[in-house]
């Protein structure tokens, strides 16, 4: 057995310690605070001014915005909401420790685009619906409804926690200050501006958000790479480790990021994300126009790609600067989602309120992520689950503390939930992996409806539910087979060979964290990689529920509304037959020679 040992390779020299170390790190002066604080006072601000200075909101003022919005704040709130915390700091880890395949991602997104844009959103905006699930109501029965809102629902639930505790972890790591108590802090402002400012103060407080990540993830890329010698030495230094890599060409649906992978898999789960879920489409939706909307959608595609690459190039800067002397092994970085944050303190400290507009930026991402969710759920919860099963027709006053109460008690959960995520593991796979589980049925059950016209809401239902249960079974059954230690993924080499501090490692001073992909005894399902979750869930609830349909009397395309089904299908549909009587009300009522 290995025993821990202290590894210094320049005995005579006295040198301090890492936990030492860390604790100089964390160097969160007044300036820092005063950024960070001033960041949330103008959310804050925003949802004072659109609750209280722009006159009484109507229910479709807080859930749509008066459906007249302007294409480029929707642009940025969109990509605001997704570019959550889980991507700038999930994406650095991701190529630091498996190199730079996961970019390649960026095909899957301008594939998305192209999807969404040509069959699936001029649906909804010609429907001019309020929640997304209404469609599903029009084209079935209000059951398949209300199982595509409790879907909705219980995605939101399990994603916000990460979304939160994400940002947390970077306050932790640069001032120490305990994540259970900066994240009720914070999140108390976030459900403040959601509560009384609406989609319209959630839609701003986005563009501020934006604008704040981007320029902190900015600033962070230039001066780091200045410090370690330019760009020339990151790309040297990343691909001499073998990060660097071209696409791997590959049909093995078991390597985790093949560029098949990441184009068809990692495409169809961005197309569930933004193609079908209240998050994302209620914001298309405020937008006058179908032609509006394609404008935002493209918008967001190129905000969302150009977030993907400077966070990818933010993971080679930090193995760049740490490639001598890996922070995980020694334990400068406790959980791997803090390498980022380990770089900011480590080259800005003495940068008075630099570290302090990184957390800021990082959690801006959280905090559009967490009021979007917060928006969606009150449009949800009031549309889909109130109106659908009650009959008693709210007052305007009735409907407002419907609505903000769920942004509170939503919210609240969602932040006890944190001490959940704390236990478990890094964040980008493990927030993709689990929403696999609600992904596929979601964007199946959509997907049926728009283009199977032969489905029937006994087949939707029963595609819906099956498909629930077997993606529960694989997402849960591969995330018990790799904490188990079953599961294993390729890493790339690190090294501590050129560390100027003590630590404590069970290991030999130089680390190669190469392992065994996956075990062959482990279910071959299991073994299949994370981003084909929604593609496989998809295709089970779609071919149960056309297969359910077939025995259960179809429908027939000819009786369908056309406006339900997608553009992309609706040259093929049989016309309906018109009787001679209706022809003969059609001439009476509006002919004229």
């Amino acid at each position: 057995m290995l025993m821990p040992v202290v590894v210094s390779t320049m005995m005579d020299v006295p040198r301090a310690s890492v936990e030492y170390l860390g604790m100089a790190m964390r160097r969160f002066g007044p300036a820092d605070y005063v950024v960070f604080v001033s960041m949330l006072l103008v959310c804050a601000m925003i949802g004072v001014y659109y609750g209280f200075c722009t006159g009484k909101l109507s229910e479709a003022d807080y859930l749509m915005g008066g459906r007249n919005m302007q294409t480029f704040p929707v642009a940025m709130s969109l990509i605001a909401s997704f570019i959550s915390g889980i991507t700038l700091l999930g994406t650095p880890t991701e190529v630091y420790v498996y190199g730079i395949q996961y970019v390649y991602i960026v095909g899957g997104v301008l594939a998305m685009g192209i999807t969404m844009g040509s069959a699936y959103l001029p649906v909804f905006h010609d429907l001019q619906l309020t929640s997304t699930y209404e469609y599903l109501e029009k084209r079935f029965n209000k059951h398949v409804r209300l199982f595509g809102s409790f879907l909705f629902s219980l995605a939101l639930v399990t994603w916000l926690p990460i979304v939160i505790y994400v940002p947390a972890l970077a306050f932790n790591q640069v001032t120490g200050v305990n994540v259970h108590i900066i994240t009720p802090a914070v999140c108390i402002v976030c459900i403040f501006y959601t509560c009384v400012g609406g989609l319209k103060a959630v839609v701003w407080t986005d563009v501020v958000q934006t604008l704040i990540m981007f320029g902190a993830m900015v600033f962070v890329i230039i001066k780091g790479t200045i410090d370690v010698g330019g760009l020339r030495v990151v790309w040297e230094r990343n691909y001499e480790s073998g990060r660097i890599e071209a696409p791997i060409l590959s049909l093995d649906p078991t390597i985790r990021h093949s560029l098949l992978t990441l184009m068809c898999g990692g495409g169809f789960f961005w197309l569930q994300t933004n193609a079908v879920n209240q998050n994302m489409i209620q914001r298309y939706l405020t937008l006058p126009t179908v032609h509006a909307a394609r404008i935002a959608l493209w918008l967001f595609v190129m905000g969302a790609s150009s977030f993907i690459f400077l966070c990818s190039y933010s993971g080679m800067l930090v193995f760049a600067t740490y490639y001598k002397c890996d922070p995980l092994t020694t334990k400068l970085a406790v959980a791997k989602d803090q390498l980022l944050p380990l770089l900011v303190m480590d080259t800005l400290k003495d940068l008075p309120g630099v570290p302090g507009l990184f957390v800021a930026g990082v959690f801006s991402a959280a905090l559009s992520s967490m009021s979007t969710g917060l928006n969606s759920m009150a449009a949800v919860v009031l549309e889909d689950f109130y109106k659908t099963w009650f009959s008693h027709k709210l007052s305007p006053r009735q409907t407002d503390i419907l609505m903000k109460t769920v942004v509170v008690v939503v919210g609240t959960v969602c932040v006890g939930l944190v001490f959940v995520v704390e236990k478990l593991g890094a964040v980008l796979q493990m927030s993709m992996s689990l929403s696999g589980i609600t992904h596929g049925a979601s964007l199946g059950i959509f997907s049926m409806g728009l283009f199977l016209p032969w489905v029937n809401s006994k087949g939707a239902l029963a595609g819906g539910v099956a498909c629930l249960g077997f993606m529960s079974w694989v997402c849960l059954g591969t995330q018990a087979a790799i904490a188990a230690g079953d599961i294993n993924f390729q890493t790339k080499p690190v090294s501590v060979e050129g560390c100027t501090y003590d630590f404590v490692t069970p290991a030999p001073a130089v680390i190669n964290s190469t392992m065994e992909p996956h075990k062959d005894e482990v279910f071959a399902l299991y073994r299949m990689s994370y981003l084909w979750y929604t593609l496989l869930g998809t295709m089970v609830s779609m071919s149960v529920a056309l297969i359910a349909s077939v025995f259960t009397n179809p429908t027939d395309p000819a009786s369908l509304d056309p406006r339900l089904l997608s553009p992309v299908i609706r040259r093929f549909l049989p016309k309906k037959n018109v009787k001679q009587q209706d022809v003969d009300m059609a001439l009476l009522s509006g002919y004229k020679p």
